[in-house]
Order: structure tokens, then C-alpha cells, then sequence
């Protein structure tokens, strides 16, 4: 879960936008889906030690558009996702929508879905989906919050504490807290990992429908076969770089899975492990 901390924003966990901010928010919503880059990552670089976990990498998402970092294990996917997410220290410029990702405005338009999910012990699931809204100043009504527990079937779940979930649970209860903000970035770093296959059908369609509604996203994956349906322009990363950039328009009839094995130089049918 990725929210503004209190010593960040100076306010209150519970002290709600003011009126100002919510219409300045709606027009910068509205002049957005005119066109631009929502997402833009330049050369940015990232080192464990020795290893060169990104390097100088460099995209852009843009506005309303689904994009697919993709690559095998070890790639170094999760590193750039967590840079964008301000986890990580990391050389180079990340924006969103032309704000330096590390800012607080820009943090208010993302939401974050880490590969391991973190739920608060003492917390229930309904308790998680009202810290982060008012974490972030955001009203969401009953029925919208019925309505997402109902499709990622949490219903019967919403009492339960955060230490008695299952792995594909918290999964869920991570995308929920994700998706209750509203926001007008997400990033999901391998999301579908650890999810039954309902669960897995769902997210699509909510990814689906959020990039209808001019969401820019980006997703973390290893699993073709899970994104075919879902990508506007995949990246293709290897060993830390960016191999290949494939807007969907521009591959045409051609096989993503292909494209894929002939850049990264992987036999097919392999996970890259």
C-alpha cells in the first residue's frame, strides 16, 4: 500500500481536501485525458552493491494507456517499480503528469500494488480500505465500498484481521486499498501472482475499465500469458535494461511471445530463471 505519510503532507490522516484542491484536482483530471504523458521515466539507474539493478532506463506511459515491463525473473522489473513508487533511492527523473515522482502531489495520483502484499495485524480488511481513504482524503461511499469487497470476494472476509489472510487474500485486500483512491496511476507489480483464477479474471476487468476511464497503468509481470489481452506498449527488460519497446499499433499481427524470446534471446517456452 503506498500512501502520504503525515509528516509529508503537515495535515491530519483524517483531515479531508479542501474544496480548492478537489476542483483544481478535477480540471488538471479533465485537461489530462486531452493527451500527454502521464508517466515518464528518464534514465534512471539503480545499484545493490556492484549490481546494476536498472540501467539508465528509460519510457513513457502515456495518458490513459495500459504499459507492460516485462521480463524474467531478475530482470530488474520490480526495481524500477519500486523506484516510481519512492521505495528505493535511484539516479534519474521519474514524473507523473510532469511532477518529480518523489513529491507529494505526485504521490496523491498514484496507488501502488506491491509483488509481497503488507496488511496490518490489527486492522480487519474493512478497517484497511477506511485507513487508506482517509489516509489520503478521499470519500468513497458504502456502495462503492460494498461493490469492490463484492468483486474481489471479500464480502464475508471484511471482519477478518489482517494476520488471519491468506497470501491471495491480502492480494486482494492490496488492490482494493489500491483502487478505493481513485487514482490516476497504478503501478502492480506482478498482481496476479497468488490469485485463484475468478480473482485473476476480475483485476482484468477492472484494469480494463480503469484505462477506459483514462487510468494509466503499468504492470510488473513475467507471465505472457496474463497480459496478452491487456497491453498498449510492452518493454521488454533484461539484465537491468530496456530491450524492446512494442506499441501495440506498431507490432500489428506479430506474436508478443516472438518478440519477446527473439530480444531477450531466451528459448521458448522458458521463464528466464
Amino acid at each position: 500500500m503506498n500512501m502520504p505519510r503525515e509528516e509529508e503532507t503537515g495535515e491530519r490522516a483524517d483531515a479531508p481536501y479542501g474544496e480548492n484542491r478537489r476542483k483544481g484536482r478535477l480540471s488538471e483530471m479533465a485537461g489530462r485525458r486531452k493527451g500527454g504523458e502521464m508517466l515518464e521515466v528518464s534514465d534512471l539507474t539503480k545499484k545493490y552493491g556492484k549490481n546494476l539493478a536498472a540501467d539508465h532506463i528509460g519510457f513513457t506511459v502515456p495518458d490513459g494507456r495500459i504499459g507492460i515491463l516485462l521480463g524474467p525473473n531478475g530482470a530488474g522489473k520490480s526495481t524500477v517499480i519500486k523506484s516510481i513508487a519512492g521505495l528505493l533511492r535511484y539516479k534519474g527523473t521519474i514524473r507523473i503528469q510532469g511532477r518529480d515522482a518523489v513529491s507529494l502531489e505526485a504521490k496523491r495520483r498514484f496507488a501502488y500494488v506491491p509483488e509481497l502484499p503488507y496488511m496490518y495485524d490489527a486492522l480487519t480488511v474493512r478497517e484497511h480500505l477506511e485507513f487508506i481513504t482517509r489516509a489520503y482524503g478521499v470519500d468513497a461511499a458504502e456502495e462503492e465500498v460494498r461493490r469492490l469487497l463484492g468483486r474481489f470476494e471479500l464480502t464475508d472476509k471484511q471482519d477478518k484481521l489482517g494476520n488471519e489472510l491468506s497470501k491471495g487474500m491480502m492480494q486482494k485486500v492490496s488492490i482494493c486499498c489500491a483502487l478505493i483512491t481513485k487514482p490516476e496511476v497504478i503501478l502492480l507489480d506482478e498482481p496476479m501472482v497468488g490469485l485463484d483464477p475468478a480473482a485473476i479474471r476480475e483485476l482484468k476487468e477492472v484494469i480494463l475499465e480503469r484505462r477506459a476511464d483514462g487510468c494509466t497503468i503499468l504492470i510488473s509481470t513475467h507471465m505472457l500469458e496474463m497480459v496478452k489481452e491487456l497491453w498498449d506498449v510492452t518493454f521488454v527488460m533484461d539484465r537491468g535494461r530496456i530491450v524492446g519497446t512494442y506499441p501495440r499499433e506498431a507490432v500489428a499481427d506479430e506474436d508478443l511471445e516472438a518478440l519477446y524470446f527473439s530480444v531477450t534471446g531466451q528459448e521458448n517456452g522458458k521463464d528466464g530463471r
